[in-house]
This record gives C-alpha cells, structure tokens and sequence, in this order.
C-alpha cells in the first residue's frame, strides 16, 4: 500500500579529505575519493527506487558545506522524514552530528541516531568512558592528543596494543601496521599516524579473539554476525582493516569471511547479546546500530566499537544479519524510515 509521505534521502558528496585512507604507504598514490563514500553512492538511486514503492514522493539531496542551501532546499521540500545517510561533510567526520542538529533546529525528523549519539560515538575515548561509566566491558585505553609519544613509564598497557585514529569511523586509517607489540613499533606507528591524519590516536589493549558483530534495529537484537580470519595468511593481525571493508582486491578483503549466524552456545551468546544492548542503550542509541565485540582466548566479552547508523548497503554485515532473521532489504529500509515517521506523528500531535 503507497503511503502519502514524503520522503527526502540526504547523504554526504564524496570527497578526497585524507590523501591516503589505508593506514599504510602505497607504491602509487591515487586521487580516488574515500572509498567507503564513493562505495556507498552507487546504492542511492536503488534506495530512493526501493522508497518510492511505499511512499508518494521519495527525493534525494548531496549534503556538502553549503548548508545554507540545504536548508533551503530542505524548507522547500517539506519532507515528513529525512532518511540521514550523512557521515561527514567534505570527508570530515566530525560534522556528521551538526548536520543532524541541523534537522533537528529545523523540526523534522530523520532515521537513525540522534546529534549527541553520534557525536558521543564518534570520539572514541568518550565512547570508552560512557561504556565504562554503564558497567560494559571495553579494552583499556591510552588517549595520545598529537604528537604525543607515552614514555615507557607513563605508559601501562599491555602489549600487544592497536593503534585507531580517534575521531573516525570505516576503519580508516586501520593497516596491517596497527597491532604493535612494544613501545619503539608504537611510538613509530603514532609518529606515521600523526603525520597522516593530524588528529589524536587511541591506543587500546589488543583482543586476541572472534571478532562478532551485533545488528539491533529498534529493540531487535539479530542474529549475530562473525568476522572469520581463517584463511588469512601468517604474520598478519587478525583485524579488520580499510581494505578488508572496501577494496575488493586486497588480502584482507579476499580472507576476513563473515558467517552468520556465528556459531555460539546459548550462554555466550545470550551474554553477548545483554553486552551489546547494554551498550546501544549506554550510547542512547535508537533505529539501527551495530555493535562489534571481541572474544579473548577465555571468550571474555570486549565491546570495540558501537556504531551509530552503519552501512546498510546489501552486501554489508548489518543486511546479512537482518536477512537471517527474515527481513528483506526492502523491509529494513521501511522499518527504518518507519521509525522516523512514528516520532513525527508524534510530534505532530503534541502540537495539536
């Protein structure tokens, strides 16, 4: 049945911000754009089409640093819901949480998480200190502001240790060089990172174990989804890199195999499951988010990442979780935008 809703995709222009995503030197630099942006573009025009069977008008708008001008195509459009692809502004980050300020001043409701949950998840130290304020499991961590290198006394973690930059998110910056294993290989790959990336780096305990993903979509927890590493070659960190998520061509792409349902008993998994919603309320989570959690050797639970508005392209880990429990791609980008259709009908009877 066509609902008479209007329905305004917004999403981020994909640019060129960093000059090397990979977390690595490369034999030849090249000028492609962020390759997690430009993956994600392709699927507009199927989203919008998959949309406009449901709804009266579905239309789409780049979001770049003109917003004056997106809020003046916004005013004119009038949607009753913003579907929110947007993840930063000209390949900065940070601005993803002002842009759904944005929507908020400008009263209309939008999918996915609020300004201040994003903006909380972004920062991973924060992230690390709401987790551990609510009681859930997260690896211990060391905030290394810029051109910061911890001496050995000042330093307490224990190596093996995984260096991320600290406002990002699509493992950018993540190589086969982030697992280091003593101070000298740490303070190298924090000098590589910092002239890089110019921002500050967290440097967190390394969990050695299954790395499983966690889809809740509204108070849904799906079946859990593993990241496999059996087939990657010796001597390489079982992470998951750049590449391993958007270059179709290299080793970490071709040997991190995701398996869902993961392969749990009852109790472990139910004991995950409580972590990772635990978490998603922790971070006022709401629609959809995904949260990644590592298993040490004990199968000791370790939250790493909670991730506000995941890729929900079809070939990514949150679809494959949502089609194990019987959701198609189309129904799940319903859902979705159902959510924000409920709060505006909500809203709009508040004010009446």
């Amino acid at each position: 049945m066509m609902r008479d809703n209007k329905i305004l995709i917004c999403f981020n222009e994909p640019t060129k911000y960093y000059s090397n995503y990979l977390g690595k030197e490369v034999g030849n630099e090249t000028d492609e754009n962020d390759l997690s942006e430009r993956e994600f573009l392709k699927q507009i025009d199927s989203i919008k089409k998959i949309l406009s069977k449901k709804y009266s008008s579905v239309e789409t708008l780049p979001i770049n640093s003109d917003v004056r001008s997106a809020i003046k195509k916004i005013t004119l459009y009038s949607p009753d819901a913003i579907f929110n692809f947007v993840e930063s502004i000209e390949g900065n980050s940070n601005y993803e949480s002002y842009i759904a300020g944005v929507f908020d001043l400008l009263r209309i409701q939008y999918t996915g998480n609020s300004a201040i949950t994003l903006g909380n998840c972004l920062v991973k130290s924060r992230t690390k200190q709401i987790l551990q304020s609510h009681g859930v499991r997260t690896p211990l961590h060391f905030l290394a502001q810029v051109n910061q290198f911890p001496s050995k006394n000042e330093f307490k973690l224990k190596f093996p240790v995984i260096l991320k930059l600290a406002r990002e998110d699509a493992s950018i910056g993540i190589s086969e060089f982030s697992v280091v294993r003593n101070l000298e290989e740490m303070n190298q790959r924090l000098a590589y990172l910092f002239n890089s990336f110019n921002q500050e780096v967290i440097i967190e305990e390394y969990i050695d174990g299954r790395e499983l993903n966690v889809a809740i979509l509204g108070n849904e927890i799906l079946p859990i989804s593993e990241i496999t590493f059996d087939t990657l070659p010796d001597g390489l960190p079982k992470i998951v890199t750049y590449e391993a998520k958007w270059s179709e061509e290299s080793v970490y792409f071709k040997s991190t195999i995701p398996k869902c349902p993961a392969q749990l008993d009852s109790q472990l998994e139910q004991k995950i499951k409580q972590m990772a919603y635990s978490a998603y309320d922790a971070m006022e989570c709401r629609d959809y988010a995904r949260v990644d959690i590592r298993l040490n050797s004990k199968n000791v639970p370790y939250v790493i990442e909670v991730n506000p508005n995941p890729d929900i392209s079809p070939d990514t880990g949150f679809v494959r979780s949502a089609k194990a429990a019987g959701i198609s791609y189309d129904e799940l980008l319903y859902r979705i935008s159902t959510f924000a259709l409920k709060r505006n009908l909500y809203d709009s009877q508040a004010a009446s």
